[in-house]
C-alpha cells in the first residue's frame, strides 16, 4: 500500500471526519498538522501539480487573514502560495495525499474512494 499523509487541523471537523474515514478504511497514515508544522513553499507546489488546481482553489477565501492581505485582488500564484507558506489558516483542509496524487477532501465522501484507487 502506498504511504499516505494528511495535512490535518485538529480543530476543523472535517478534518477529523477525514481522519476516522482513514482509519475506518484501515490506513495508515502520516498526519502533518500543517498549522504547527507550516509546509514550504516547494511543499505547496508540490501539492498544488498533485491536486491539478490553482494556488486559489487551494486557499480559505473566507479567512480573514485572506480578507487582511487583500488576496482577493492578487494575480500572481507565487504571491499567494507565499501567503499561504506565510499563514497556513489560508490552505484548505484536510488534504490527502496517497502517492503522487492527492484530493481536498471535501466533501468528506471522496475520501474513501481516494484510499481505494
Amino acid at each position: 500500500m502506498q504511504e499516505i499523509t494528511i495535512w490535518h487541523n485538529p480543530k476543523c471537523s472535517k478534518s477529523s471526519e477525514a481522519m476516522e474515514i482513514v482509519q475506518d478504511n484501515r490506513c495508515e497514515a502520516k498526519v502533518v498538522k500543517y498549522l504547527e508544522a507550516a509546509p514550504d513553499k516547494n511543499q505547496i507546489k508540490t501539492v498544488l501539480k498533485m491536486l491539478g488546481i490553482s494556488p486559489r482553489e487551494m486557499m480559505r477565501t473566507k479567512e480573514d487573514v485572506y480578507k487582511k492581505l487583500k488576496l482577493e485582488d492578487e494575480k500572481d500564484d507565487e504571491a499567494l502560495i507565499d501567503a499561504m507558506a506565510n499563514h497556513p489558516k489560508l490552505i484548505e483542509r484536510p488534504i490527502i495525499i496517497k502517492g503522487n496524487r492527492a484530493i481536498i477532501g471535501r466533501p468528506t465522501e471522496r475520501i474513501a474512494e481516494f484510499l481505494r484507487s
